[in-house]
């Protein structure tokens, strides 16, 4: 796995797309400049306070409900034009997008992402990225914005890799986690402290599910 330092985006891409043909998944330190990540966690605590973050459901959109035992974050969907900070992350993971297609031929064609923040002792149980009858999300993409954060403050994503072993990635502000969405179960494990992030999906064109 390569670990590129935020101020080159062509390199940080770079490793990235190395790390996805490698071994299916990559973490990037320190991915975007810490006056931005500050921003945009400061964007996801001001719409919490509002009460825009809703308890997330699972399965897909209108057919979503909500299971507390198996999922304990709160999400509001990223739209362009809101918000300064969020356009800025949105266009960096547009260019994410079109090197991933240009070096991996992924096919991806847009991006979608929201706000999750957990509540102390929120989880989220192990799971693939995928829907059952909708196979766009090629490429999950988690960035975190929680500063100063300590292993045992707990809050990993889990990873589940295919020789059978795990890797836990703590939710440090400014890291991006990149795996491929069909490839890779995970969770999320509860943490003592509130847990923010921005999480989406890079997804390819696919028959529209009925």
């Amino acid at each position: 796995m390569n670990t590129c330092s935020f101020n080159d985006l062509n390199a940080r891409v770079a490793c990235i797309i190395d790390d996805l043909a490698e071994q299916g998944w990559s973490l990037q330190t320190h991915f975007i400049a810490p006056t931005l990540t500050l921003e945009l966690a400061e964007e996801c605590r001001k719409r919490a306070a509002a009460g825009l973050l809703v308890q997330a459901g699972v399965g897909r959109s209108a057919l979503a409900v909500i299971s507390e035992g198996l999922r304990g974050d709160h999400i509001q969907w990223l739209d362009a034009g809101q918000n300064a900070a969020c356009d800025q992350y949105l266009a960096v993971m547009d260019a994410v997008r079109q090197a991933l297609n240009q070096a991996l031929y992924l096919g991806l064609e847009d991006f979608e992402s929201h706000f999750a923040l957990y509540p102390p002792g929120a989880y989220y149980k192990k799971h693939l990225d995928r829907f059952r009858d909708d196979d766009r999300r090629a490429v999950s993409v988690v960035f975190y914005l929680n500063e100063d954060w300590r292993a045992e403050e707990g809050g990993a994503l889990r990873l589940h890799l295919a020789d059978g072993s795990c890797r836990d990635v703590l939710p440090h502000a400014g890291s991006l986690l990149v795996f491929l969405s069909a490839d890779m179960p995970h969770e999320v494990l509860p943490a003592t402290r509130e847990r923010l992030s921005l999480t989406g999906w890079l997804r390819r064109r696919g028959a529209a599910p009925f």
